[in-house]
Formats: structure tokens, C-alpha cells, sequence
């Protein structure tokens, strides 16, 4: 029999009321075979041992075998090979193995363990990674919201761990199947009640807020409540003993990704939210003197707020008063107003108090950073933290940024700055709306077949912008080798991040249902060990979910070598022409993963 997860937010007795009938529902509808859809019985599958035949059963020739990138790459005829079984979770990156190597280099006091270490290339698997036992499609959207299969993310420990804080809830009956809930902690709800920063509705909305950074966000079941509110959330969790939090918040469709507040910038740019939210998120912002409070300084934007609830902010025992008075000056020396401390939750605004700030540093309270380092042209990639503060210039305009969806069409300072006018700037937006519907016509898919998109190669977010009344999400990825469009997608009202397509994703395999990757591959040009060809494929294959979408747009010379080596891949592929942005005839191909498993 199946088994699934299921997740319900709990607030109040009509919602208990609804959830158990919606329960029941989803149970019968189970049985009935219609309300998640079930694995066609035909599903292609890759044999234990390339002999083995089924009579029914379609069969591929791609061998099970532990493979490493070796220079040159040569892909067997046979196809890629499929990685063991027990490498279905592998992240690069975040190899559990490779970082214990690293270990005694560590510095584990500013918890330097839990950021990305990507391994040499020659320590790199060059495989594909394999679904779980059981693996089934991921529940549509929005039902996802609160239920998904149980088996695509297998971990009792989850449950266990977060159960304490009301966030995941493991049950044994629910409607027969064993489940895990994800609730969230009513605590957070207090954040919008009581007119602590809002009105007496608690809509965020009506304080400004309308792109929310959530710091060690668990399941993020954070954004799961914000998301009708249509208010744009990027979470963030590492990857640590909890397990798979930011695998099952990617399977309910909900942006997250893998990423750790220690020693490096976080990948985002510089005001570029009006809220961070940490509820216990395990960050020991008074230390360090108050660096990683720096950080986030940064990333606020003028009059946005930090959401504080942890118990420092409300217990009197142990060693919490003496981390609340560090608190307290670390925000005092960087010029935040506390507005805030009721129940269990604090809140601070950056208030524009430039004044306070010069004050602060001819004190030697702080130091205020060097222009250089405010530059608005170079990502923050890989750039280790630094103990001071930027003075934000760019307050005035971001009180200025409307709300959303009129905050998409917005044509900023930072889109000047990297020479990008004004009508180019509509001339983007229309092509991709147009764009946008060419490929779900030629995809010929059910919208709700979609939910997780990631555009590997985003530019000003026109892509993104365009699947703005869509019931999808979007992960702007900005290369790190590029000029920094990053800040111009988040003043857009858009969410996203940096990255360097040379080393693997921090997430979870099987997170995507559709990527996009425009002139991704001719960036780099094919001419570098770790990102050639056929390392972004095989980080496209790890990111993609069975039947996934793939849209591959560069120049005739990558189209047909991708084409060559798709099937491969076990991708099937499609071959089109649309016009580019200069009315010229461009390749395109639109890849879909197969549905494969090893038996």
C-alpha cells in the first residue's frame, strides 16, 4: 500500500474541522486513483544488471556503477551510468564524507562546517542519481501545500527533531497510511496579530513587507502561511542533523535552498528584503561581535525588520538575559529601533539614520565598510563576512519600490547602472511574456504539472516576471562570472540567488519540475573543467524531477551537441525555432526526463 506525507497548518477548531475532511477526501480519492495521479505501470525502469529483460517492461542499457568525473569526459555508449542506490540524496557540495575530511580545518566556533565545500572534480560523482525505493511524482500544487508522498522524503528523524516545535508532526493513522504534518508554530502567528508591525488584520502587506528572507527556515512553513498573501519568501537552512527540511519545504513547492550563515555573504544582494524572520533558527547572532547581524544589516532594506523569536527574547533563565543585553547593544551600535517584545517575539526596523550611524563610528562602536565593497557590480559570491556596515544609499529609492505585482514592471537605479534603459527594459518584459506562452504551448502540459522553476541564467527576471500570475515560483539564479542583475530582480519584487554553474547547487536532487537555461552554456563558454557540456547537464539531470522539464536555448553548435547526448541522459528531446530578441530565428529544445528506477 502507499504511504505519504501529509502537513496541515494548525490555528483553530474550524481548521482541525476542515483538515480532517479534507483528509478523508484525499484518502478516498486516493483509493479512487484520481486525486494525486498514480506512476503509469509502464514507468521505463533501468535494469539491476543490463541483461536482465521483462516481457512489458521497457528496458535501457545504462549501467549501475560508481562513477567519478575524469578529464577528458568520455560518456559510455551504453549511456551515463546510474549511481548506486545510496547516493538518491547526493549533493555535492554538501557531501557528509568530504566534509568530515575538511573538519580540522574548521573553524566550528562560527559553525564553518555547514557552508558549501565542494569537492575537486576528480572526487565528483559522474553519475546519474537515482530516485528513492517507491519514489512517486511530487503531489500537485496547491495541495502539496500541506501533503506530500512520504516516500520521496523518508526521514523519521525529521519529524523527531522538529516535532518539539510544532513544525512537523509524524502520525501512524491518516487514513491508513503513515504520515508526517507539518504545523506551524502559533507563535509565528502572534507576529501578525496584535498590531505589533501591522494592522489590526496583521497583513503584512500594510507595513510594506512584500520580500521576506526566513534564517534557518525548517520546513518552511513560514513561507507556506505567507505565500497566499503573495509576498515573495527566500528560505534558507543547512544542511545538518535535522535532515532534508529544505528537500521536503522544495517538495511541498516552496522556495528554499541549502545555505548557512558562518564565515561567506550569504548569495543575495544588498537590500533586497523588507523582513528577515529567524524563529529559532539556531544562529548565535551575539557572537562575533555581532557580524552575522552585520550581514543581514546588509541585506535589509531602510525600514525593514528583523523578526526575533527565540527564547533569549522572552526566558530569564540559564545564560538568556546576558545574550539578550548582547542583543540589545549589537542593535543599539548599528542603529536599529526595537518596536517590539511581546509573547515570545522581538522585532527591530533599520530605520534611515545615517546620522546614528557616523555617530556610532566616530565612537569606534563600529566601522562603517569601504566603498569598494558597496559595489553594485560585483555578486556576493564566496565573499567572507565583513565586521562592518554599509551605509545604505539606496534607502531613499527602496521606499520608494511600489507594492507587488506593480513592483514587477518597475524600471530601476540598478538596471541603469549596468546600462540596461528604460526601453529595453519593456522591450525584455513583453518578449518573455510571449516567450513564456510559446514554451507552455510547445511543453503541451496541464498547468498544474508545474510548480518549482528555476532560471539558470535570469538576467533582469523577464522570465520570471512573466509566470507572475501562474501558480509557480521562480528561483532567479544570477551566474556569479556575471555583472550583479541580481539587485535589479529583487527590486523587481522577484526572489533568487548567486551561483557559479563550475560547482553543483545547494539543493536536494529531484527539486525542480521545470529549468530554464538561456545562453547558460555559451556563458561558459564549454572550454572549462567543471562546467563543460556535460557537467551542466548532469547538474540539471540531479536538480530535475522524473518528467521534468528542460528549456535549453544558446547558440546551433550547443543546441546539437546537447541534442547528440540527451538520450543519453535518458532525456527525451524536441526540437524548435523561435525568434530571439533581435527577430532572429534561434534553436531551442525542450528536454523531458524520464521516469526510470533501479530494480
Amino acid at each position: 500500500m502507499g504511504r505519504f506525507i501529509c502537513s496541515t497548518p494548525a490555528f483553530d477548531s474550524k481548521s482541525g474541522q476542515f483538515i480532517l475532511l479534507l483528509l478523508l477526501v484525499i484518502t478516498a480519492s486516493f483509493f479512487a486513483g484520481t486525486f494525486f495521479g498514480r506512476n503509469s505501470s509502464n514507468s521505463p525502469l533501468i535494469p539491476s544488471s543490463p541483461s536482465s529483460e521483462s516481457s512489458g517492461t521497457l528496458r535501457f542499457s545504462n549501467k549501475i556503477t560508481l562513477t567519478h568525473r575524469k578529464s577528458p569526459i568520455i560518456i559510455p555508449e551504453t549511456g551515463m551510468n546510474i549511481c548506486p542506490m545510496e547516493f538518491n540524496e547526493y549533493i555535492p557540495c554538501h557531501d557528509p564524507s568530504y566534509v568530515k575530511e575538511l573538519s580540522p580545518n574548521f573553524n566550528h566556533s562560527k559553525r564553518e562546517e555547514l557552508e558549501r565545500h565542494c569537492p575537486p572534480l576528480e572526487r565528483r560523482l559522474f553519475c546519474l542519481i537515482p530516485p528513492p525505493d517507491d519514489y512517486k511524482m511530487p503531489i500537485k500544487w496547491p495541495t502539496s501545500r500541506y501533503y506530500v508522498w512520504r516516500s520521496n522524503v523518508n526521514h523519521s528523524r525529521l519529524s523527531e527533531v522538529k516535532g518539539g516545535q510544532n513544525w512537523v508532526h509524524r502520525r501512524v493513522n491518516c487514513g491508513g497510511f503513515q504520515v508526517v504534518v507539518p504545523i506551524l508554530n502559533m507563535e509565528l502567528v502572534n507576529i501578525f496579530r496584535g498590531n505589533m508591525v501591522t494592522n489590526e488584520t496583521g497583513d503584512l502587506r500594510s507595513a510594506g513587507v512584500y520580500q521576506v528572507l526566513d534564517v534557518g527556515c525548517g520546513v518552511a512553513s513560514f513561507s507556506a502561511y505567507l505565500s497566499p498573501l503573495n509576498i515573495q519568501t527566500m528560505s534558507f537552512a543547512p544542511k545538518d542533523g535535522h535532515e532534508n527540511q529544505i528537500q521536503f519545504a522544495l517538495e511541498r513547492g516552496i522556495g528554499a535552498m541549502i545555505s548557512a550563515l558562518a564565515t561567506k555573504q550569504l548569495p543575495f544582494p544588498a537590500n533586497s528584503f523588507e523582513m528577515v524572520h529567524c524563529s529559532r533558527c539556531r544562529v548565535d547572532w551575539h557572537e562575533n561581535d555581532g557580524i552575522l547581524l552585520k550581514e543581514i544589516n546588509r541585506l535589509l532594506r531602510s525600514n525593514g525588520y528583523f523578526i526575533y523569536s527565540a527564547p533569549p527574547a522572552y526566558r530569564k533563565d540559564k545564560d538568556y538575559p546576558v545574550i539578550w543585553d548582547k542583543l540589545m547593544k549589537i542593535t543599539s551600535r548599528i542603529c536599529w529601533k526595537l518596536i517590539a517584545r511581546k509573547v515570545q517575539t522581538a522585532i527591530w526596523i533599520k530605520e534611515d539614520d545615517v546620522a546614528c550611524l557616523q555617530q556610532n563610528t566616530e565612537q569606534n562602536l563600529i566601522n562603517i565598510c569601504d566603498s569598494a565593497d558597496n559595489n553594485i557590480n560585483k555578486p556576493s559570491w564566496k565573499i567572507p563576512l565583513k565586521n562592518c556596515v554599509t551605509l545604505d544609499t539606496a534607502g531613499a529609492n527602496s521606499q520608494k519600490l511600489p507594492p507587488i505585482p506593480q513592483r514587477f514592471s518597475v524600471y530601476s537605479e540598478s538596471l541603469n547602472d549596468i546600462g540596461m534603459t528604460q526601453e529595453k527594459f519593456l522591450l525584455d518584459t513583453l518578449y518573455w511574456q510571449d516567450q513564456v506562452h510559446e514554451y507552455w504551448r510547445l511543453m503541451n502540459v496541464d498547468y498544474s504539472e508545474i510548480r518549482n522553476i528555476m532560471d539558470m541564467n535570469a538576467l533582469y527576471g523577464g522570465f520570471a516576471v512573466a509566470f507572475s500570475t501562474w501558480p509557480v515560483w521562480v528561483m532567479n539564479i544570477v551566474p556569479a562570472t556575471t555583472n550583479d542583475t541580481l539587485s535589479a530582480i529583487y527590486e523587481r519584487g522577484l526572489i533568487g540567488a548567486f551561483h557559479d554553474w563550475c560547482e553543483p547547487f545547494s539543493s536536494y536532487p529531484r527539486t525542480y519540475d521545470l529549468l530554464h537555461a538561456y545562453h547558460l552554456f555559451s556563458h561558459y563558454g564549454n572550454n572549462k573543467d567543471g562546467c563543460l557540456v556535460e557537467d551542466i547537464m548532469l547538474e540539471i539531470d540531479r536538480l530535475i524531477h522524473p518528467q521534468g522539464f528542460i528549456i535549453i536555448r544558446d547558440h546551433e553548435s550547443i543546441i546539437l551537441r546537447i541534442r547528440d547526448i540527451a538520450p543519453k541522459f535518458l532525456w527525451e528531446v524536441k526540437s524548435f525555432v523561435l525568434e530571439d530578441q533581435q527577430k532572429q530565428s534561434e534553436p531551442v529544445i525542450i528536454c523531458r526526463k524520464k521516469f526510470w528506477a533501479i530494480v
